[in-house]
């Protein structure tokens, strides 16, 4: 049995609305085998959302969603990470056509968005969006056009602020060089240079179509022959560095992630910097992420390096990366793997 099987039969018995308005003139539609998206596929996009009590964000994602997808078919599924607030009840009034996965468990984000994924109907690509997100009119139609591009795997939007400020979302591959650029110079510095920095921090890059290693994951258009070519999410990390992990599997198989300008979408960004716990996360796994994909020897010295970086800001009585430092170096997470003790 493949991967998509397996977790195709895992989410059955979760899945609490089968697909509504679902014709099979559409299913046959589906180009399944093709790598990369095709024009002559009918268009059907599956709207991953993941939600960990995120009743306060919800109503405005749902709200943007008809006119963010355009005249695109979709479906949306929403997996829930045993929410205790009122996540799901709120999908179920506003999105009663939506499909939901129980979790049953606080699984991480990507076990969410595979299961989503697996639960499915069929589709050409696949949307994976964070509860803070709203999107722009026509979003993802003009997302759609930029997959059409010779080996596209992954496409994603201009991102704002709730203050109409532009983020930074793309990012370069992380190397050596580039932590110790972020560790001496400062993110914003060391970003406008392509060699020292991971985050694309020069604005003026955000005014064009362009192709970038990957793309902060709030945010994706992943063409579902993607999907198929890289495999799903890797579960391992619980919660970020999936998408990066991804992003990169994706462009070792050939496939980019394309920026989009002409796609908009706002972002709140209630998330890395919110707790210490999920700041020691988000530095935690992006150590794992590197020794997984360099091996050990080339991941103690970037482990150092981002160590030496928290160090110096804990220095400065910044309670995140006092955290991001106790957990870099316990015992518990050298010797295991991430997940909820973290947030702890």
């Amino acid at each position: 049995m493949d991967t998509a099987s397996a977790l195709q039969d895992a989410v059955a018995e979760r899945v609490e609305h089968e697909p509504v308005g679902y014709s099979q003139a559409v299913a046959e539609g589906v180009e399944h085998e093709s790598v990369g998206y095709s024009q002559a596929a009918t268009e059907r996009v599956v709207v991953a959302v993941v939600t960990y009590n995120s009743e306060p964000l919800l109503p405005g994602l749902l709200e943007s969603l008809p006119e963010g997808m355009g005249d695109v078919p979709w479906e949306l599924v929403v997996a829930d990470n045993a929410s205790s607030d009122g996540s799901v009840a709120v999908v179920r009034e506003l999105a009663p056509e939506a499909r939901i996965v129980q979790m049953g468990r606080n699984a991480g984000y990507a076990a969410g968005v595979n299961a989503a994924v697996a639960a499915a109907g069929p589709h050409t690509a696949i949307l994976v969006l964070n509860s803070d997100v709203r999107l722009g009119p026509g979003c993802v139609p003009t997302l759609l056009q930029a997959l059409r591009e010779p080996g596209t795997g992954i496409a994603v939007p201009r991102l704002v602020d709730a203050h109409g400020e532009l983020i930074a979302s793309m990012r370069r591959e992380p190397t050596l060089l580039r932590a110790l650029g972020d560790a001496v110079l400062g993110t914003g510095r060391a970003g406008r240079n392509d060699a020292l920095g991971e985050m694309v921090t020069d604005g003026r890059r955000y005014g064009s179509e362009q192709t970038t290693d990957w793309a902060e994951g709030s945010t994706q258009l992943i063409s579902a022959a993607c999907w198929r070519r890289c495999g799903p999410w890797d579960e391992s990390y619980f919660l970020y560095s999936e998408e990066v992990d991804f992003g990169l599997r994706a462009r070792d198989a050939g496939l980019v992630t394309r920026y989009v300008p002409s796609a908009g979408a706002v972002h709140l960004e209630g998330g890395s910097g919110s707790s210490p716990g999920l700041w020691a996360l988000l530095v935690t796994n992006k150590v794992r992420l590197f020794r997984r994909r360099h091996g050990l020897a080339r991941a103690v010295p970037f482990w150092l390096v981002v160590l030496l970086r928290e160090a110096s800001r804990a220095a400065l009585g910044r309670q995140n990366s006092r955290a991001a430092v106790r957990a870099m170096v316990s015992p518990r997470w050298l010797g295991g793997r991430p997940g909820p003790h973290l947030l702890t």
